[in-house]
């Protein structure tokens, strides 16, 4: 059903599905412009270069890369719903901004630009492709010595069952229903042991902590909880 290796076409399929919905603050993806600048802070907070090369892994419609893109980074954003790509460069273009969006998967720019990039991000993405650790490889692949990687998914326990999916999918609305899939969350342990194999240091660790009553976001750094960040660093001369 679709040309690419390690990918989901029933979960593809779900962000063809939204892709109208990615610049709608108030909608059904307004949690991830609440927390964009969360997210892009911890990101930011690794860069040890200016005007670093970055590739957003499964970008959706570019709501990352662009507030990369607007912290002056070179961005190039791929993923592998066309549908959302198509939202992300006609969002990009209103906005002024040069940002390189592809059709195409992690491990096929790897080959196309290994040791190009000195960040990779790939947020909320990993439990939504057949074998994570095969992306965490590849992005391996995409940085230089030395280069940052920063992934965010969700913890694979009751809680996470509880907050993320039965709380955040089906009573507050914070993401369409049938987002996720339990069994395909990952566990901190899971992620750095994958990212060992492929050749990432460990730094650190941080949480995306969500108050019902203020419905705010804050970050916990240190705590492995339900939606968490973890930032690494490829083994090699700086």
């Amino acid at each position: 059903m679709n040309q690419f290796s390690n990918a989901d076409a029933q979960e593809i399929a779900k962000f063809d599905r939204v892709s109208k919905l990615w610049w709608d603050a108030q909608g059904k993806m307004g949690m991830l412009h609440t927390i964009n600048p969360l997210r892009r802070n911890f990101i930011t907070d690794q860069i040890t270069t200016t005007q670093p090369r970055i590739v957003d892994v499964g970008c959706g419609g570019g709501i990352l890369a662009e507030a990369l893109s607007l912290a002056g980074a070179q961005v190039t954003g791929i993923d592998l719903s066309d549908l959302s790509l198509q939202v992300a460069r006609q969002h990009a273009h209103e906005q002024g901004l040069n940002i390189d969006y592809r059709y195409q998967n992690a491990e096929q720019l790897a080959k196309e630009q290994p040791g190009s990039f000195d960040v990779v991000t790939c947020m909320e993405m990993l439990e939504h492709v057949p074998d994570p650790s095969q992306v965490i490889a590849a992005c391996a692949r995409l940085l230089k010595p030395g280069g940052r990687a920063v992934f965010s998914t969700i913890n694979r326990t009751p809680k996470a069952f509880l907050f993320a999916i039965v709380g955040g999918e089906y009573v507050l609305r914070l993401l369409p229903r049938g987002t996720h899939s339990y069994r395909k969350l990952i566990r901190p342990l899971e992620l750095r042991a994958w990212a060992a194999a492929a050749g990432l240091d460990f730094l650190e660790i941080a949480s995306l902590m969500y108050n019902p009553l203020s419905r705010r976001f804050h970050v916990d750094a240190g705590r492995e909880d339900v939606n968490y960040m973890a930032a690494f660093i490829k083994r090699g001369e700086h």
